[in-house]
């Protein structure tokens, strides 16, 4: 079982996100006072924790949300995870993951262009809220 190392919203699209205690997961909305909720498929953005460490030794000043993650999750091995699949957050909390990916604006980020790569076109994941709550930094996750 990982954990919540952070959770992350922004106002608007294209800013960074900023870190906060905790947030409320809205069914089939996403996160409230988040500018990507809304009734489509890329409602909640996660990221690994230990993707953005490998990232850190190189430019150690980031801080979370600067990829536009929503949750920063740690000790849960996202690599065989698959479009279908599930997470459930602190017991009752239910996401399903429905896009692996996404592309950088402006055919690449400032991330990208200052290290050559970008963990969010191949690591990032996006799911739906099927059954909200609240998330906070600390919560439990694991794959459904």
């Amino acid at each position: 079982m990982g954990h919540i190392d952070a959770v992350c919203i922004s106002p608007k699209k294209g800013m960074i996100k900023k870190q906060v205690d905790q947030a409320v997961l809205e069914t089939n909305w996403g996160i409230n006072g988040d500018a990507h909720a809304d009734i489509w498929h890329r409602q909640v953005s996660l990221l690994a924790a230990e993707s953005i460490d490998r990232v850190k030794k190189k430019m150690p000043h980031l801080k979370h949300g600067v990829f536009a993650e929503n949750l920063v999750v740690r000790d849960l091995n996202l690599e065989n995870v698959a479009v279908g699949d599930t997470f459930i957050i602190d017991n009752s909390i239910l996401l399903e993951v429905t896009q692996i990916g996404k592309e950088c604006h402006n055919s690449g980020c400032a991330i990208k262009r200052a290290t050559g790569d970008c963990i969010m076109p191949k690591e990032g994941l996006f799911a739906k809220v099927i059954h909200g709550g609240v998330v906070k930094t600390g919560s439990t996750i694991e794959i459904g």
